[in-house]
Parts: C-alpha cells; sequence; structure tokens
C-alpha cells in the first residue's frame, strides 16, 4: 500500500506546483468532472498536446508531470473517460473537462473490494484532523 496515496497520514504536497515550474513544463490544471453527476472525480494537468488529442479523439488525455508523458487516461486501467465537452476559466489558466466513465472506476487506487474508486477525492479532511498536520 503507498501511504501518501491510501493511508490515513496527511501529507499534503505543498511543493508540486513548485517542480512543475523547476522543470519548466508547461502544464494547466484540469478538474475531471462526471457530466451528470457533477461529481469531480480528480485533478490532472494538461499542456497543449494533451488538450488536442483529446479534442480530438473525444477521450480525456492529460498530461502526466510524475512520468512526463502523455497519459490517455484509460490506457493502463481501462477507466477510459469520454469527453462531453472542455471548459475554459476566466483568467483562462484552468480547465475543466467534463467527462462520461465507461467504467465504474476512475482512480488508480482501489477500494476495500480491489476495485477502482470511482473518484480520488475519497478521504475527508476534519477540523481536528487538518490542525494535527498543520
Amino acid at each position: 500500500m503507498n501511504s501518501i496515496e491510501e493511508g490515513t497520514r496527511l501529507s499534503l504536497d505543498f511543493g508540486k506546483l513548485t517542480g512543475l515550474a523547476e522543470r519548466g513544463q508547461r502544464v494547466v490544471p484540469v478538474v475531471l468532472q462526471d457530466a451528470d453527476s457533477k461529481e469531480v472525480l480528480f485533478v490532472a494537468y494538461a499542456n497543449q498536446e494533451s488538450l488536442r488529442e483529446t479534442l480530438e479523439t473525444r477521450r480525456a488525455v492529460l498530461w502526466s508531470i510524475s512520468r512526463d508523458e502523455l497519459w490517455p487516461k484509460g490506457d493502463g486501467s481501462g477507466d477510459v473517460l469520454d469527453l462531453v465537452d472542455v471548459r475554459v476559466n476566466c483568467e483562462q489558466n484552468s480547465l475543466v473537462y467534463r467527462v462520461r466513465p465507461r467504467t465504474g472506476g476512475v482512480c488508480h487506487t482501489r477500494d476495500e473490494a480491489g476495485r477502482a474508486r470511482p473518484n480520488c477525492f475519497y478521504r475527508r479532511l476534519e477540523d481536528a484532523t487538518i490542525l494535527k498536520f498543520l
């Protein structure tokens, strides 16, 4: 088990964006949202190439900042996200991909039954927990 991804200890990565800038990666954050339920599935990043691929293929394609490569969501896991539309914020520095999952799973982590979780926001921070770790 990866303690950051599936553990109970809070370990927020406040340096993630600093690392992006240091490596010169030109990306924008992307919120992936279920077009029907409106639930936020996860947050990722897109560069020009992945956005172009997303629009051409009509499925979520992202930029993996950890692997520094194109990430067609679902190629490895089977959890493909079909694109409904792309929204751009007022400052044009972030996107929302409204998608429809082909399967029930979205997250690369697994629940107790071994199934891919339906979103990546499966943990809730309580006030006492936040204060203990900040």
